[in-house]
């Protein structure tokens, strides 16, 4: 299954947004090999500080249980200052629905 989903990042946080995830917590990305994702992207628009993020995934279900985990909301709270977050400091996304696909 492919999932696609918008973010948003602080203007003045592109990179420092990047440096954060080079590399990523090893502990995070066991946990989403865990949770069944199997490649997963994100892409920058630098004029709009929009974030597109493309995953394959195995189990919706299993993947949205990521967010149920420690080091998941850690990442949120190490996250929230260079992005746009919700209440709970869970990053804002917009799930964005497929049209298109050619294997």
């Amino acid at each position: 299954m492919r999932i696609a989903f918008i973010l948003k990042v602080k203007p003045d946080a592109h990179e420092e947004y990047e440096r954060r995830h080079r590399p990523i917590w090893p502990e995070l990305e066991s946990t989403i090999k865990a949770h069944g994702g199997r490649s997963y992207s994100i892409f920058l628009d630098p004029e709009t500080s929009l974030l597109f993020g493309y995953a394959e995934i195995e189990d919706r279900g299993r993947w949205d249980a990521i967010a149920d985990t420690e080091v998941c909301r850690r990442w949120w709270n190490y996250m929230a200052d260079i992005m746009e977050v919700n209440p709970d400091r869970s990053p804002w996304s917009k799930p964005l629905q497929e049209v298109f696909h050619i294997e």
